[in-house]
């Protein structure tokens, strides 16, 4: 599943692809990713602007054109990629923009659970993001404190909880957890001052390498780069990691070291 990392990857798409150019074309291959709007609306909207500067909270994605604001959310499987014009649509393209001769932007999306909106103005675009937290790569530790210790649940719950904090997935959340040295079934609310500084330090770190990286990488010194492994074993301890469910989640994690 895309999370902060890999749409903030996709912006740097959107903006190396698109920034600056018109939009001469915009061609619908599948109307189900389209939410609250038809194609000719789309294309009505968008046809003969310009994208300008992309902006990104949490999971979503906002395509500026100086007027509509065009708002792309992932799910489980989208992708943003820059194309060729020429070159054949694959069976996943649902939209795709044309800006330049050269230059195609498309959105891929094999299972659809998300898509495409469209906002008039600013009040529309906060409307789309109103049950959205502050962004996990923007929040400051006060804000971040504050919004964990309230929830009654589990850590991990909260941490992938977008209300509270957007842009962390399942992905993310084991990664920090286990970094900080606490249990994903550990309370929210039971966190002391010093578990939230300890937390927030290695959310900041793990977010600055994932951005980088593009994504979540599986590195063998991360826990991500072993949670798939037939027999998964802590990259710091090596004592054998656990498998369980947390809220209807896969959850990884090391009994030794958490």
């Amino acid at each position: 599943m895309p999370e902060l990392p890999d749409v903030e990857g996709f912006r740097k798409v959107l903006e190396s692809c698109a920034k600056g150019k018109i939009i001469q074309r915009v061609d619908v291959r599948d109307t189900g990713v389209l939410h609250g709007m038809s194609t000719g609306q789309l294309r009505d909207a968008l046809e003969g602007r310009r994208f300008t500067e992309p902006e990104r909270h949490g999971k979503w994605l906002l395509a500026r054109t100086g007027g509509p604001t065009l708002v792309l959310h992932f799910g489980m499987t989208g992708q943003l990629v820059c194309s060729h014009p020429d070159d054949a649509a694959e069976a996943h393209d649902r939209v795709l923009f044309t800006v330049a001769r050269d230059r195609q932007l498309r959105y891929r999306d094999q299972r659809k659970l998300q898509g495409l909106w469209l906002a008039d103005d600013e009040s529309e675009v906060a409307r789309l993001l109103e049950r959205q937290g502050p962004d996990a790569m923007a929040v400051n530790r006060k804000e971040f404190e504050a919004a964990l210790t309230a929830r009654r649940g589990s850590v991990k719950t909260a941490l992938t909880d977008q209300s509270v904090l957007a842009g962390l997935g399942n992905l993310l959340a084991d990664e920090i957890l286990w970094r900080a040295g606490l249990r994903p079934t550990r309370k929210a609310g039971d966190l002391t001052e010093d578990d939230c500084g300890r937390l927030y330090t290695h959310m900041r770190r793990t977010l600055r390498s994932a951005v980088a990286a593009g994504c979540v990488p599986p590195r063998d010194s991360w826990l991500t780069g072993h949670r798939d492994d037939p027999a998964p074993a802590c990259p710091r301890c090596g004592n054998s990691l656990r498998r369980s469910r947390l809220a209807g989640r896969g959850t990884v994690w090391c009994p030794q070291c958490q």
